[in-house]
């Protein structure tokens, strides 16, 4: 395989070229304007993913853990994208999906 593990080239890492992209992560969400009942549960302020309970998610049934990764509001109410794993025929699958909060539960 060309490349392979053996940094054998002059050229930049990809970590050395995101670096010199200029492109910054966000910094955390700001207060979504919604009264607290209608809000989200609040995301990290260090803007990591946080670990959540979600309840009969697409392709499977019942609750399996998930990784609530941001929030957005839609015009339904708001959805949590997570990452959450479903088993499939030669074993687990990671999804990613955007989830209705009411289908999420914070741990």
């Amino acid at each position: 395989m060309a490349g392979g593990m053996n940094r054998g080239s002059s050229r930049p890492s990809l970590g050395e070229r995101a670096a010199d992209s200029g492109v910054r992560p966000a910094g955390p969400p700001s207060e979504p304007v919604v009264p607290s009942r209608e809000a989200p549960p609040r995301a990290r302020e260090d803007g990591t993913g946080r670990h959540c309970w979600v309840h009969t998610p697409p392709g499977t049934s019942g609750t399996v853990p998930g990784l609530l990764v941001e929030w957005r509001q839609q015009p339904g109410g708001w959805q949590g994208r997570v990452a959450y794993a479903v088993p499939g025929p030669h074993g687990p699958v990671l999804v990613e999906a955007w989830i209705p909060a009411a289908s999420l539960q914070q741990r």
